[in-house]
């Protein structure tokens, strides 16, 4: 065995760092489900999952079986292969961009070989992001285009159409972050924000920031842009004639989608795997922010299981406290508090952008179709243009004369 692992390294290395990242992205998906469900109900005055588990944790759970012994009905006169190559083709395209987005700084190592933070590490990843969400439309299309139905069709073709609008507004956004920092490496864009707050590239590109976010919502089909689904309108929109577990794999694709979203945001506009707070000795002791965040809601959460109203509630919540405390207490611990350090502060960043995902949902209403198309292509495409022109006139005027 140890024979093999020295001659097979890297590729074990590269097997092991893949599970990892898919186990953790298809368990945050699988509760980032319930996490929506449970905020827009708080928003409007709802309990949200409640029955399934203390605090409807395990509703996600429940969900899935739902979804894999549910009856799993094929139409008559669709194209078999497309049908069923649609849904699997948008999780895995959904899935693949993680791999190249920087998850913590520098390198670990694992047996016996330095490895970075990271599944793929490329000098393009930038560029890779953007190839592999510009496929994503081909799961929807050919969705809609299998089916034999005229309602998916037209979602699909609607969806497609939204999608390939708001792609250039997406894509523009991000082109002064290039001229600033003159790279499309992902991990260079975040060096490049070291420093705290001030450094982040939120503040230079507002205009960007914006354009990238709102075109983001239209290209993961969440509100106000959902027009793909549309129920008053076109039943379910492309994924009408999909039930089981092919239905669940689209739905699955709409979360992880905003999970690779969330991970862009982090990185191009709000630091990445830094520390909001200066790297000076004054702000030294905020490393042990995530151990104290840590024991804090640990011990918090043991409380409140402690006098939960159910049995099982009373058992799970104390013990999940309990292990988050033990979390916490790792996490300050020498050579631990160092590499904590990079995965918690993106860890926070892409929860706080989720949340904004989740508010929007929970406060705007649908576009009409023209409404949609309309600020897309007169409000978002000019607006991200205008700051590419800013951004290169300032680049230009900084730039040292020859």
């Amino acid at each position: 065995m140890g024979d093999f692992l020295a001659a097979n390294a890297l590729l074990v290395i590269a097997i092991v760092k893949v599970v990892v990242v898919v186990f953790v992205l298809l368990t945050a998906v699988a509760y980032i489900t319930w996490f929506e469900r449970k905020v827009v109900a708080h928003m409007q005055g709802r309990w949200g999952p409640e029955r399934v588990g203390p605090h409807g944790l395990l509703q996600p759970l429940a969900d899935g079986a739902k979804f894999l012994f549910k009856e799993d009905p094929t139409p008559a006169g669709i194209d078999r292969f497309v049908y069923f190559l649609a849904p699997f083709l948008a999780l895995s395209l959904a899935l693949s961009t993680i791999a190249v987005i920087p998850l913590g700084p520098g390198q670990i190592e694992l047996f016996g070989h330095r490895t970075w933070f990271s599944v793929a590490e490329l000098n393009i990843s930038l560029l890779v992001v953007f190839a592999i969400t510009a496929l994503s439309v081909y799961g929807v299309a050919l969705a809609g285009w299998a089916s034999n139905s005229k309602y998916p069709l037209l979602g699909g073709l609607r969806s497609s159409a939204q999608m390939l609008s708001y792609e250039l507004s997406l894509t523009m956004s991000v082109v002064g972050i290039v001229l600033l920092t003159n790279t499309f490496s992902l991990r260079d864009i975040v060096e490049a924000q070291r420093g705290g707050v001030g450094r982040w590239f939120v503040i230079p590109q507002i205009l960007g920031f914006v354009c990238f976010f709102i075109s983001a919502l239209a290209e993961t089909n969440r509100v106000p842009f959902d027009l793909p689904e549309a129920e008053t309108e076109l039943v379910a929109g492309f994924h009408t004639e999909y039930a089981s577990f092919k239905f669940a794999m689209f739905f699955m694709a709409e979360y992880a989608a905003m999970v690779t979203v969330s991970f862009m945001v982090a990185v191009l506009f709000f630091g990445g795997y830094f520390s909001p707070f200066p790297g000076t000795p004054a702000w030294h002791w905020t490393i042990y922010l995530p151990a104290a965040g840590g024991v804090i809601g640990g011990v918090l959460l043991l409380l409140h299981g402690l006098r939960y109203h159910t049995p099982l509630g009373r058992i799970v919540l104390p013990v999940a406290g309990l292990a988050l405390t033990g979390v916490g207490v790792l996490c300050a611990l020498a050579g631990v508090v160092e590499y904590i350090q990079g995965p918690f502060w993106l860890a926070a960043k892409v929860a706080t952008v989720l949340f904004v995902y989740v508010w929007v949902r929970g406060t705007l209403p649908r576009f009409r179709y023209d409404q949609l198309m309309n600020f897309g292509w007169k409000f978002l495409l000019p607006l991200s243009l205008a700051n590419l022109v800013i951004t290169s006139l300032i680049v230009a005027l900084m730039r040292p004369a020859q």
